[in-house]
């Protein structure tokens, strides 16, 4: 991994936020303050029902107590993966900050509600490829996708796209978090959050 482009302070359990879901706000919102590009890309790590494993980038469109939601199609590899394995696990790193997040657990798919409430919020150039993209599927040609798309802006052309039946949410409940912070001669600081009801348990671990 790279080094941050500033020097950083050790980090300690003190710290650190008792709740990991305040701890994810507040280093999160520091991406976002530093200007960070695009820190909502995350990882997402998904495996097959015989624990195959694969992963992609994808976009962390809301994050809180409830969990972390992402967005894509019904019918791509990993969303193929979720049904037959719903569990997965989340990787946010900014290198400017020296900083990574792990998170894993549960995965399910959102409301009906949510994802039409989401859908409606994009750009309508991104409206008109979710419902163009047979995502993770073979196509004939770029030409071929692009005429897809121009068919269904024509026949939207009245009027809002609607959301796909085959595009919506996910929301990943966490079963722990991890956060990583670079230090010097890769000696770096590392806390495992596991839940311990009614609280969370901070371990360190070796880097």
């Amino acid at each position: 991994m790279s080094s941050p482009t500033q020097p950083i302070q050790p980090l300690r359990e003190e710290d650190l936020d008792p709740d990991p879901y305040r701890q994810f706000a507040a280093w999160f919102a520091g991406a976002v303050a530093a200007g960070v590009h695009e820190p909502e890309a995350m990882t997402l790590a998904t495996a097959s029902r015989d624990g195959a494993p694969s992963a992609r980038m994808v976009l962390l469109r809301g994050h809180g107590p409830d969990g972390f939601v992402f967005f894509s199609n019904y019918e791509s590899r990993k969303a193929g993966e979720l049904d037959a394995n719903p569990r997965a696990a989340l990787v946010l790193h900014w290198a400017a900050l020296g900083r990574q997040i792990r998170i894993e657990g549960a995965v399910a798919r959102t409301s009906e509600a949510e994802s039409d409430a989401y859908f409606a919020s994009r750009h309508r150039g991104s409206q008109l490829s979710a419902w163009a993209s047979a995502q993770s599927r073979p196509i004939p040609s770029r030409a071929a996708l692009e005429a897809e798309v121009e068919a269904i802006a024509a026949r939207h052309a009245d009027g809002p796209v609607p959301r796909p039946p085959n595009w919506g949410g996910y929301r990943l409940t966490p079963a722990q978090f991890e956060f990583w912070q670079h230090a010097d001669n890769r000696l770096h600081d590392r806390f495992r959050y596991l839940p311990d009801a009614p609280a969370w348990r901070i371990i360190r671990l070796a880097p």
